[in-house]
Formats: C-alpha cells, sequence, structure tokens
C-alpha cells in the first residue's frame, strides 16, 4: 500500500510475513490527523491480515523518527469539539497498537518529540539509534502528554515519565531512553537496518499463534484504554484553545 498527501505519505512493503510500514511528513515527520487516521486504518488492516506475523514501524530520512502533531492543524483547531476530535487521533492510534494482533517492532533512526515518544512507547520491541533522543514539551505549549501519558508510564513508569514531562525543554538521551525500557536496543545508524531486517525475521519464524497470545498477554491491564485515552483527549482539546498555547505554537513556529 502507498498513499501520498500534501506531502506526506505512508508506504507498506511485505518480506515474507513482515509488513514494514513507514510514514513521513516534511515538517520533520508530524502527524496531520490525515497521516494518524491513514496509519491507523493500516494498523488495523494488517492485525486482521492472517499472511503477516510481525509489522515493522520506521519514519523517512535521518534526523527524526516523529515530532509529534501537526503544528499548522494545532493552531487551526478552533474550538472544543475540534480539539478533541484531533488529539482522538493519537487515542486511535495507540489503541490501534495495543490491540494489533501482531507484534510490532519500532525502527527509530532520530529524535522523537511528544505524540512521537507515545508512539514509540506503543511498540512491542524499540531499535534506536544513539541519536534518538526524546523530549515531551508538551508543557512548553501550554498543554501536557495527557492521550500519551498511559503508553509512556507503561514503558518507562511514573518517575521517568514524570521527569520527561516536568523538564519539558530538555532533551532525554537515547542512553536514557535505554535505561528506561523505551528502547530494547541501541545500534549505530549503519547497522540498524540490518538488526532490525534480522531480528524480525527470526521472530516472524515463530508460530504465529504463539506471537498472537504473547502479544495480549504483553497488553494486559490496559482495557480501560478504550474509554481512558478518549477521556484524556477531552482535557488536551480543551486547553489547546487557550491564548498561552495559541501564542506557544506561534513562537515555535518561528
Amino acid at each position: 500500500m502507498s498513499s501520498e498527501y500534501q506531502n506526506g505519505s505512508l508506504q507498506t512493503t511485505i518480506n515474507n510475513t513482515v509488513a514494514t510500514v513507514q510514514f513521513g511528513h516534511p515538517a520533520s515527520n508530524s502527524f496531520p490527523r490525515q497521516l494518524l487516521n491513514l496509519l491507523t486504518l493500516e494498523i488495523n488492516e494488517l492485525s486482521r491480515n492472517e499472511t503477516i506475523s510481525v509489522i515493522v514501524l520506521q519514519s523517512e530520512g535521518s534526523k527524526v523518527f516523529c515530532s509529534g502533531a501537526s503544528f499548522d492543524e494545532l493552531l487551526e483547531v478552533k474550538n472544543h469539539e475540534q480539539g478533541i476530535e484531533f488529539f482522538s487521533g493519537f487515542a486511535h492510534l495507540l489503541n490501534a497498537m495495543r490491540n494489533c494482533s501482531k507484534i510490532i517492532i519500532g525502527r527509530v533512526q532520530g529524535k522523537a518529540v511528544g505524540g512521537g515518544v507515545g508512539i514509540i512507547s506503543a511498540c512491542d520491541y524499540v531499535f534506536a539509534t544513539p541519536e534518538s533522543a526524546i523530549k515531551l514539551s508538551e508543557l512548553a505549549i501550554g498543554i501536557g502528554p495527557f492521550v500519551i501519558e498511559p503508553a509512556v508510564s507503561r514503558k518507562i513508569g511514573k518517575p521517568a515519565m514524570t521527569e520527561m514531562t516536568l523538564a519539558a525543554t530538555e532533551w532525554k538521551s537515547a542512553e536514557w531512553a535505554l535505561k528506561h525500557k523505551l528502547y530494547s536496543e541501541i545500534h549505530t545508524a549503519d547497522k540498524l537496518d540490518e538488526v532490525v531486517e534480522n531480528f524480525a525475521q527470526k521472530l516472524s519464524s515463530y508460530n504465529p499463534e504463539a506471537l498472537s497470545e504473547m502479544k495480549k498477554i504483553i497488553w494486559e491491564g490496559t482495557e480501560n484504554w478504550e474509554s481512558l485515552l478518549f477521556e484524556r483527549a477531552a482535557i488536551t482539546g480543551k486547553l489547546v484553545l487557550s491564548d498561552f498555547t495559541k501564542s506557544a505554537l506561534l513562537q515555535f513556529k518561528k
């Protein structure tokens, strides 16, 4: 599958029983709502595809994995309903990744901010490079990582999530992310594709039913996300309307 729009793209390639899903956007691989929707639909479709055992999730380019929500679209939010709808996009994606019957491997080649950290947190096993620093900058623009917090906290723990959130302008290194279990392994950029492919092919050689049952166990205790993430979207949808946030987003764009 290949979809392109507004200079953004989503492509899926299949090798044996491994599906590689690659997203991209010229604005530092940020996520407009349409791209979020496309990725969610693709994850759901691959979950139902019995010929697929493993999904690799990656992005275009070499410097940035994902910079989170589209600032342009955030500035266009005019009322609470639009705010809820926008942030519900991340809620739908995280739930799709959580409910997906396939193991999802994250290939992180560069920095990740905000929603990008949430997406990494929803992967089941993550390979990254030494350049893959992370940051939760939401408080600096007047909102908070409310929708992605359950995913981040589940992966790195509430204390580490709190540290990242309150130090909203501070980058955490890839080594920090590895220590706190957001990343499973770190490899140099020239080795990343090789180790990801080898791991994915080895994983896909296992009994698909066993992998599917293991996926359920990995995500035990997250059933309340079906409602929780949308409650969080309502909080963010309200805060994004504040004068503080509008002014901060304009400053960030400059």
